[in-house]
């Protein structure tokens, strides 16, 4: 009974000590738009997906933390249903999806924080 306390005791506190590297991604929505970030497990990472058929391409607008004032943009102009990943970088801080509408305002979701 004492090795059975022990070694339920021992995995617990593993549990508790060993870090996790999954991540709840926190996403936004612009029309067929759709932003994620962490990507891939990386917060360092965006993904933007194009969930419409019109044509148009989508974007990621975003900031990182080691340049909070520099807005960046990841496009996705390979079609419906594709996804397109930045690269790693410092932790992404503030996005926003974006569905490109030409000669009209993009439909985007607002700025989110992950």
């Amino acid at each position: 009974m004492k090795k059975l306390q022990f070694v339920a005791g021992a995995l617990l506190a593993a549990t508790l000590v060993v870090p996790t590297t999954s991540a709840v991604a926190t996403s936004a929505k612009g029309g067929g738009a759709t932003a994620w970030t962490p990507a891939a497990g990386d917060a360092g990472r965006i993904a933007v997906k194009d969930s419409s058929h019109d044509g148009d391409p989508v974007k990621a607008e975003y900031e990182r933390k080691a340049s909070p004032s520099t807005k960046r943009t990841l496009w996705n102009k390979n079609g419906p249903n594709t996804t397109a990943y930045s690269g790693s970088g410092s932790r992404i801080i503030k996005f926003q999806a974006c569905d490109e509408n030409d000669w009209a305002p993009d439909d985007c979701s607002g700025w989110k924080a992950p």
